[in-house]
């Protein structure tokens, strides 16, 4: 089984491989940066790396590697739950495959809730021999400063031409340049531009010429914010790039004004409150069609 294709990373990938082999990659990582630029694939093409036998790519692809725990937010739970973490207490006093290394990959450690963090937290005060966690954190969200100082960080970037070569690669076309320019700025990762471009031609819009107006206004008209779980997902990020397209370009609006809605939206989603009522003030108030 060949390495899945990594594009802006190999330097990080490169690093990593030479820490483990001179036995100086440190037991406890946190990896952080923004969502959907590569970071689980980052770590996936690191152990396919340390584990390089094809019956390891294999067990590695299908997440049944017996060296390897892989624990993330499953899609019926709000949070990674605590029976998860004790998991990991299993795994390490198991015997090691073949006397090698083992790995627990926590992937999106920002859903860790209060009992998990802290029974996490245990387990990485004193983690035994050969073992080593890895967890795999969206910067822009929020992890116990307890965790987070018992990690040695590395921090993942990507410059924006490999998110054009990746994007480009997925589409086999060069859509990127097709892209309109609303669309395209900091908070526009990989990930979120591929399943951005995926929603807009699902719901036939075109990638030229729908600005981040038209696509709230489309998300609003037909209630996405409901059904699909895309714009569920990505809906801060959308609306980041709302605000940044018209405070620092048409210059429309002003910091305060994001600021209330910045805080109207995270009480919305902090307290289960409905979606419709916040995305109709919006759009009466911010969105003309």
């Amino acid at each position: 089984m060949s390495e899945n294709k990594l594009i802006g990373h190999n330097s990080y990938l490169e690093n990593f491989v030479s820490l483990y082999k001179y036995d100086k990659l440190p037991s406890k990582i946190l990896i952080t940066g923004k969502k959907g630029i590569g970071k689980s694939l980052l770590i996936n093409n690191f152990l396919l790396k340390i584990f390089n036998s094809n019956n390891d790519h294999e067990l590695i692809t299908n997440m049944t590697h017996p060296n390897i725990l892989n624990i993330k937010k499953t899609n019926d739970k709000k949070n990674i739950e605590i029976d998860q973490i004790r998991e990991v207490v299993k795994f390490t006093n198991q015997s090691s495959f073949n006397n090698k290394a083992r790995f627990i990959i926590i992937d999106d450690a920002e859903f860790l809730n209060i009992n998990s963090s802290n029974a996490l937290l245990k387990n990485l005060e004193e983690p035994n021999e050969n073992v080593f966690f890895i967890l795999i954190f969206n910067s822009d969200m929020s992890l116990l400063d307890t965790i987070k100082s018992r990690c040695i960080e590395f921090k993942i970037n990507i410059s924006n031409e490999n998110i054009e070569l990746i994007v480009n690669n997925y589409f086999k076309d060069n859509i990127y340049t097709k892209i309109n320019s609303d669309l395209i700025n900091y908070y526009s990762t990989p990930l979120f531009l591929i399943s951005l471009l995926n929603y807009m031609n699902e719901n036939e819009l075109s990638i030229s010429n729908t600005s981040i107006d038209d696509l709230l206004i489309n998300l609003i008209n037909n209630k996405h914010y409901n059904k699909q779980d895309f714009i569920r997902d990505n809906l801060n990020t959308i609306i980041e790039l709302f605000f940044y397209n018209h405070i620092n370009k048409t210059k429309k609006l002003t910091y305060k004004i994001k600021e209330y809605y910045y805080s109207k939206f995270s009480n919305v989603r902090k307290f289960n409150l409905d979606y419709e009522t916040f995305f109709l003030e919006f759009k009466d108030k911010l969105l003309s069609e």
